[in-house]
């Protein structure tokens, strides 16, 4: 009985020992894990973003690939070069332009050159904040030294995170243009990419559903990219193009706001027909240039409604909320380039994840009834 009392010392070392052994290499586990993303970290919006661009643009390089006799890198070559040309000199472009509009309503506002017109009656009949911002724009009318000078602070701190945005677009060309070539020598290996993308979906959710999420996951970043993504940078692209060749000032910035706007699904027609009224009614341009130039920027508007029928194959089935959220966080997280993979990848997560809340085994093994209101009748 005393024997059956005393401890047994061997086996608890034996389980100590154990312990000790899965806790390092647990934790040289985590140390591996932490070490690899903190030297991937800078480069894992550029990586993501590349993945996104080589998954969309596959189906066209290998259309291209089967025209010139199946050579895979002569044709992600020929996809890399023509999309550098026809997208980055034009942001090129808008970029500078957006500069310049910031750098000279900074300096217009400290030489005090900047004039402000006169209000509208109308703002002043606006609800909850009519009156108060026809109060703040009367005084910018009227005395815009004064008014700066009592908002100053809050002046100085949106100029700075202006200059910032300015900053970042270089920034962020420079990455786009990097992610841009490694997506095209992703699409050069793209079968057996393919094929590793399709046996980590194994191994996380199975054999049977591993096929499965490889699908959904592709058609979704196509669907995210070409039909939301893609279609709204043609679209800022072509307007601010436009807007710069009116002479319209803060052509960049506006086209920064088509893009958003082209994210989230709401028509430019709120940037394009506001800026189509200032100019026939700024009287500074001619009856024969503004009707030429209205006519550019109303084309320009509209081009989604003839690019959504071919770009966009399958509806988007993450609600658009979840896409401007993704879009609206990856920029602040990480600039211009963020806030398209953000929107990307926020909407295949959705997707992802409410395709797991409705593969339920449980409720694939309960009979069918009426539902829970039934049971409560």
């Amino acid at each position: 009985m005393n024997s059956l009392r005393e401890p047994d010392h061997e086996l608890e070392d034996r389980v100590a020992r154990r312990l000790l052994d899965v806790f390092v290499r647990v934790g040289l586990v985590f140390a591996l894990v932490w070490l690899c993303f903190h030297f991937f970290a800078p480069f894992l919006t550029m990586m993501l973003w590349a993945l996104i661009l080589a998954v969309t643009l596959y189906p066209l390089q290998q259309m291209l690939a089967k025209r010139i006799g199946g050579k895979q890198g002569r044709a992600a070559t020929l996809i890399v070069v023509l999309g550098l040309g026809l997208i980055v000199v034009p942001t090129v472009i808008l970029g500078s332009s957006f500069g310049d509009s910031v750098h000279g309503l900074i300096n217009g506002v400290k030489d005090n050159t900047l004039t402000i017109p006169a209000p509208p009656a109308s703002v002043a009949e606006l609800p909850i904040v009519g009156k108060k911002a026809h109060a703040v724009w009367s005084q910018a009318h009227s005395d815009l030294p004064a008014l700066v000078k009592n908002m100053q602070p809050k002046i100085g701190e949106l100029a700075g995170k202006a200059l910032g945005i300015v900053a970042s677009l270089g920034g962020g060309l420079l990455k786009f243009m990097f992610s841009f070539i490694v997506a095209g020598i992703m699409m050069a290996f793209g079968e057996p990419g393919g094929r590793a993308m399709q046996a980590i979906f194994e191994r996380f959710a199975g054999i049977a559903r591993g096929a499965e999420f490889t699908d959904l996951a592709t058609s979704t970043v196509r669907a995210v990219a070409s039909g939301v993504i893609g279609i709204a940078c043609i679209q800022a692209l072509l307007i601010g193009i436009s807007l710069i060749i009116a002479h319209v000032p803060f052509a960049g910035a506006l086209a920064l706001v088509v893009l958003l706007l082209g994210i989230v699904q709401v028509p430019a027609a709120i940037v394009t027909l506001p800026v189509i009224g200032w100019m026939w009614t700024s009287g500074d341009y001619e009856t024969t240039p503004a009707i030429a130039y209205s006519v550019l920027i109303m084309v320009a508007g509209s081009v989604d409604n003839v690019l959504k029928p071919l770009m966009l194959g399958r509806g988007v089935d993450a609600p658009m909320p979840v896409i401007l959220i993704g879009a609206l966080g990856g920029m602040a997280t990480d600039g211009i380039l963020g806030m398209f993979v953000g929107a990307a990848a926020l909407a295949l997560g959705y997707q992802i994840f409410m395709r797991w809340v409705k593969d339920n085994p449980e409720r694939a093994r309960q009979p069918a009834t009426g539902g829970a209101g039934s049971l409560m009748l």
